[in-house]
């Protein structure tokens, strides 16, 4: 049980809402004052954290490092595995039980009701949707009843409404904005909710904002801003953009081609930037913003041609794990450029003591170490991630493409990393191992492993203090696999296949 203490003292102040949103495939290296002035607008009057990373290389295991405080080997939450545990307590949970009002709006298809992500949240909405239903969730099995899911969903009013699925593929293909992913109607959204709550409670908003995932089509003044000088929009957003296919050598993309690429997923950051100003003008125009701890990050990168990569699957390169976060108000304001190692599973940890909020349930489980400006918690010297399991499986690739390249066979693979501020070590549990000098090599281009035999010695061990070992099943990733098969609906199955993860 939460306990919300309320302490408003000078070393210690809290806030009194908590609005957090995520900037889906967000990657640090990418992320300036020219492409996103609102977060940088943010940055300059709250705290930005320069050495920020993920926990995984992708929404789902990340998504439930930030809701649980813990790294994918201890929620069991990845690719073999695509739904969040009941058993773990969850960030909204610990919010909702201090007495606020938790409200999400959710734009990737893994964060959702269907694989377990609602716990804790008054309303869970999709924002992609023009109407709300979990019809088209269907049945998700692992192992329970479903039964009470079921005669919930068909208390719903729209449920099993087939015009409601005609209305949101009208509203996809037609009302949306062009270019738009469900940023702009969640935006809305969240402004008429400001203006017209009459709840007394405070209270914690999640908001993820897909845009800058795959596949990049931006809005085409936006677009035009960024792609190489004589390229047309016409011409960028008529490359073919899948990256499964792409690792499996159905095609190829030019060096010009990925240029172009980075051009549409650059106008996307920009997009969603302009949508952060959209969040930051309504809580103003609510009379909240000056009670309300704003909190931006990514939740992983994205690999658009750097190291031979497309999207973000198969490896724990910076490039997938350093993202943007930044955090404005309380006290956190005129915080500047903190050079500091945080992790994503921070965040439960600092936002729940900035709220002032225990819940020793929450504290008992998580990993996570709190970066308020006054908190007791020890800095970290390293930080760390995983990638439990490919996804989408390498079985799954033969299924669609019939032989796939041995490159993409090796990815078939357990890593794990170690970073500290001067070096990065990572592991495979089948043999496979990199370390790189990250001050003289951020870009991890040169292998040093065989150069700095003792200091590999050090990070290896690093690692096996941190985690079981690797090449021994955890028990949480062992618990986790069993039932774990979910049955999606065939419109989660497209949409997800869209976003390239089937």
């Amino acid at each position: 049980m939460s306990e919300y203490n309320g302490r408003d003292d000078e070393s210690h102040s809290t806030v009194r809402n908590v609005v957090f949103v995520v900037l889906d495939t967000a990657r640090a290296k990418s992320v300036d004052a020219q492409l996103m002035s609102t977060l940088t607008d943010l940055a300059e009057a709250g705290t930005a954290f320069e050495n920020a990373f993920a926990p995984a290389p992708w929404t789902l295991p990340s998504h439930a490092s930030i809701f649980t405080g813990t790294y994918p080997s201890e929620h069991g939450t990845h690719g073999g595995h695509t739904y969040l545990d009941g058993d773990l307590r969850t960030l909204p949970e610990a919010f909702a039980d201090a007495g606020f009002e938790t409200v999400g709006v959710s734009n990737n298809t893994w964060i959702t009701e269907e694989f377990g992500f609602d716990r804790g949240f008054d309303d869970l909405r999709k924002g992609w949707q023009y109407i709300q239903s979990d019809a088209d969730m269907g049945a998700v099995v692992r192992g329970e009843d479903v039964r009470e899911k079921l005669a919930a969903t068909r208390n719903r009013l729209f449920d099993g409404n087939p015009l409601v699925n005609a209305a949101n593929v009208l509203y996809s293909e037609l009302l949306q904005p062009a270019g738009d992913d469900g940023a702009d109607k969640a935006t809305d959204w969240i402004a008429d909710w400001l203006v017209g709550r009459d709840d007394e409670r405070p209270f914690f908003l999640f908001c993820n904002l897909i845009e800058p995932h795959v596949e990049y089509d931006p809005p085409k003044e936006y677009a035009e801003r960024f792609l190489p000088e004589g390229t047309s929009y016409e011409d960028a957003t008529a490359i073919r953009q899948d990256p499964r296919a792409y690792d499996c050598e159905d095609y190829d993309l030019s060096d010009h081609e990925f240029a172009m690429l980075r051009g549409l997923y650059r106008a996307e950051l920009a997009y969603v930037d302009h949508q952060l100003g959209r969040l930051r003008d309504a809580l103003e125009a609510a009379g909240e913003w000056e009670d309300t701890l704003f909190v931006v990050c990514g939740d992983h990168g994205e690999h658009v041609g750097e190291h031979g990569f497309f999207g973000h699957q198969y490896n724990l390169y910076d490039t997938l794990l350093h993202v943007p976060l930044v955090v404005h108000g309380g006290p956190f304001t005129d915080g500047g450029r903190r050079n500091d190692l945080v992790q994503l599973l921070d965040l439960p940890a600092t936002l729940l003591e900035t709220a002032g909020i225990d819940d020793p349930d929450l504290r008992q489980q998580w990993s996570s170490r709190s970066f308020h400006p006054a908190s007791s918690d020890d800095a970290r010297d390293a930080v760390f991630a995983e990638y439990v399991a490919p996804q989408p499986s390498i079985d799954r690739l033969e299924d669609r493409f019939g032989e796939v390249p041995e490159r993409v066979r090796t990815f078939d693979r357990r890593l794990r990393a170690v970073r500290t501020a001067e070096y990065k070590y990572v592991r495979g549990d089948d043999g496979f191992e990199r370390l790189h000098h990250v001050r003289t090599d951020p870009l991890e281009r040169t292998d040093i492993s065989d150069d700095e035999p003792q200091r590999v010695q050090a990070l290896r061990r690093r690692l096996a203090e941190r985690f079981e070992p690797l090449e021994a099943t955890d028990a949480s990733a062992e618990g986790a696999s069993a039932g774990a098969d979910i049955e999606m609906q065939a419109g989660t199955k497209e949409r997800l296949a869209d976003l390239g993860y089937l």
